[in-house]
């Protein structure tokens, strides 16, 4: 059920001044930024290859984000795969003994249908599952 990984979530302090580096160094284009008002996020998405880089700015101190950034500072945050049967990868995922942050699927980035599986259950890396399309 998992096609491809979708996306690379980078957290970061400051969306201004971590595109200098995506577009200045590596010379990466910014196609679209976004406020995600249900993560309390902003993103900004660069493609690599098949590959597209998220980085995720906190737009409150409450955001999860800013949690991250509190604990373990700027840097990698999650790794998402895109599947086109989101609630059966969750089953499977639960069935399996892996801890859900999210039993059903949310509104994320460009649409998307996103849900997440705590790092405790998967090796400590966050990742998270995305479909196209709303909810």
């Amino acid at each position: 059920m998992i096609k491809k990984i979708d996306h690379l979530g980078i957290a970061v302090r400051s969306i201004e001044e971590a595109r200098k580096f995506y577009e200045e160094v590596l010379g990466l284009v910014c196609e679209k930024e976004e406020v995600v008002a249900s993560q309390k996020v902003r993103t900004a998405f660069f493609t690599a290859g098949d590959i597209h880089i998220e980085l995720l700015e906190p737009t409150s101190d409450d955001s999860p984000i800013a949690g991250f950034l509190e604990k373990k500072g700027e840097g990698f945050h999650h790794i998402a795969y895109l599947t086109d049967d989101i609630d059966g990868q969750l089953g499977i995922a639960r069935e399996r003994g892996c801890r859900l942050i999210n039993e059903t699927p949310v509104e994320g980035a460009g649409g998307k249908q996103v849900a997440f599986l705590h790092p405790k259950s998967t090796f400590g890396v966050l990742t998270e599952f995305c479909k196209k399309g709303s909810l």
